[in-house]
């Protein structure tokens, strides 16, 4: 039986949600609001409650945890990187993303070799052959072996060491390719470098699922931190096949972790215990990093962004999305950090009219974001 923490049963009916309720509930499944089960309270735990999260800018990935986990700074989500209690790699889509590392490798096999199935034509454009990027993988896992750990650079240059050819974006597609084939992940940058170590030492009591349970787990997962929302929506998260994605979502709604709703007559899932959240507008500021789940984890984002604002928030539709200042659950502005020694300086830019009383709390706002910092932070429009 599918119920609700209140015992409520959703097995037997389709609950009927209206777009702004969808909403409602989307912030609290994406913990930007109290969940009826509590918050994630650590690093460990919020990127287990996703699944996996954006995070091939690394600035953005370290704020995306920070703002779901008040009260830490950023020195306490470097800390709990280096505690490995999460890892980033290219699990889905050839995107960095933060992974729990006991599920980085079982992810790879699921997602990743989709990935891998669009290398050959990468490595056309670039000169390289599969023995070439085979035997770089090996030059990185001989480097590292050990318990080691290079920056970008070290690693570059011991493939430029064995002979290897690293220039141009040649470096780039040899880094990817080797932790893309779960050989090495990327481990907390040095300073301001990232830094490669192997998967198999830094995470070295992988999980292995069987198939179907690694696609439920995967589902379960995906809508229980974005639901209510589309499998379409769950099939470009993951980049699986549109047959593996319905039958993710046949595992998990079956084995009662999700439930089917409509929301605006369209078929949506969620995690059950949502349904006893509350659904009444919320007017909450939000300011979010630009590589945030609240808007990369979605293929439709009608109900957090106007359309006419899509240019701006993605200027020139490159993929790089500009962090956003989030009213209700709406995009209301852009917003960009200039990052100095001794301050932090925010320049907002908003996207509709906003009146004095919601620039005093967008303001206000950013107190959180100063305290992660441990920097003051000087705010202009």
């Amino acid at each position: 039986m599918t119920a609700g923490v209140g015992g409520r049963s959703y097995a037997d009916r389709v609950v009927e949600l209206t777009g702004g309720e969808a909403l409602t509930l989307r912030m609290t499944a994406l913990a930007l609001r109290e969940h009826p089960t509590g918050r994630p309270v650590d690093v460990a735990g919020v990127v287990e409650w996703f699944g996996a999260m954006q995070a091939q800018d690394a600035a953005s990935g370290l704020w995306s945890l920070g703002l779901r986990l008040p009260g830490r700074t950023e020195a306490d989500v470097r800390a709990a990187l280096e505690r490995r209690e999460a890892l980033r790699t290219w699990p889905m889509r050839g995107t960095v993303h933060l992974v729990p590392c006991r599920d980085a490798r079982w992810m790879l096999e699921l997602t990743g070799v989709r990935a891998l199935a669009g290398a050959p034509a990468r490595r056309a454009v670039l000169g390289l052959t599969e023995a070439e990027v085979d035997r770089a993988a090996d030059v990185l896992g001989a480097a590292l072996a050990g318990g080691g750990r290079l920056t970008r650079a070290q690693c570059l240059a011991a493939l430029t060491a064995a002979g290897v050819d690293v220039t141009g974006q040649r470096g780039y597609h040899l880094l990817w390719y080797a932790s893309q084939r779960g050989v090495t992940c990327i481990t907390p940058h040095v300073g301001t470098e990232q830094t490669f170590a192997l998967l198999d030492e830094w995470a070295p009591d992988p999980h292995r699922p069987e198939r179907d349970e690694a696609l439920g787990i995967l589902a379960r997962r995906y809508f229980r931190s974005h639901g209510p929302t589309t499998r379409r929506d769950f099939t470009g998260w993951t980049g699986l096949t549109a047959a593996d994605a319905k039958r993710a979502v046949a595992v998990a709604t079956d084995a009662g972790q999700l439930a089917r709703v409509q929301v605006d007559g369209v078929e949506s899932y969620l995690d059950p215990t949502l349904l006893d959240a509350p659904r009444l507008p919320v007017d909450d500021v939000h300011v979010l990093p630009g590589f945030d789940e609240y808007l990369l984890g979605f293929k439709d984002r009608a109900l957090m962004v106007d359309p006419a604002h899509m240019s701006a928030v993605v200027p020139g539709g490159n993929g790089v999305f500009q962090s956003t200042v989030v009213r209700g659950g709406r995009v209301i502005g852009t917003w960009k950090r200039r990052l100095a020694r001794t301050r932090v300086t925010v320049t907002v830019q908003p996207l509709v009219t906003l009146d004095p009383s919601t620039r005093q709390r967008v303001e206000a706002a950013w107190e959180g974001y100063a305290r992660f910092l441990a920097l003051p932070l000087h705010f202009s429009w």
